[in-house]
């Protein structure tokens, strides 16, 4: 895609909306005990507009990852991640708008959720965007999604799937979010069993 078409999208539907559709983010939050837990926040994004996001910004004023472990990869792309441990409330992920939520769903479990309010909001472009930046975006968040995963002892109660390993995990495309006809749940929750 060419570099002033990425331009025109990031004037038309701002610099956060642009940077969401190209990385995929994967939230995995694992209990450590009924009152704390090990976040880890991981953006990837791709060699294409890794490449563009140097070229507009000085090295050292890194929008990407300004908070966390930052990667190149060898594909020219780059990864951020943001990795907290410890009680509920001092977990803080930086850019990560969405709130997770912890409480207890009984003795030695506890309810993790994401609402999907906040998500969607987010890329929410509103009703001034023309049809060819509509399918602009389309085509950029055709490939992109965002990964929830929770996990602990054990898996009681959940509406994601079940992964072999036990986690409950779910891929949410950012294309299904931009669709306003798809429906979601509230929130996308498990409750686990703490160590």
């Amino acid at each position: 895609m060419a570099l002033n078409m990425l331009c025109k999208l990031a004037a038309l539907t701002g610099l956060a909306l642009m940077l969401t559709g190209c990385v995929d983010i994967e939230l995995d939050v694992a209990l450590t005990s009924p009152e704390t837990a090990r976040a880890s926040l991981t953006q990837t994004m791709s060699g294409d507009f890794y490449a563009m996001l140097k070229m507009n910004a000085p090295p050292k004023d890194n929008q990407f990852c300004s908070k966390g472990e930052f990667t190149e990869t060898d594909d020219g792309g780059a990864i951020c991640t943001i990795t907290q441990e410890g009680r509920f409330a001092g977990l803080d992920l930086g850019e990560y708008e969405t709130p997770v939520h912890f409480r207890s769903a009984g003795p030695g479990l506890v309810r993790i959720s994401v609402p999907t309010a906040p998500i969607r909001a987010e890329l929410d472009m509103g009703e001034d965007v023309d049809e060819e930046t509509r399918q602009m975006l389309d085509s950029i968040l055709a490939k992109r999604a965002i990964t929830l995963r929770f996990s602990g002892l054990a898996i009681a109660e959940t509406n994601m799937e079940l992964t072999p390993d036990g986690a409950a995990e779910i891929v949410i495309p950012f294309s299904d979010l931009l669709d306003s006809k798809r429906q979601f749940p509230v929130e996308y929750y498990a409750v686990v069993r703490a160590p």
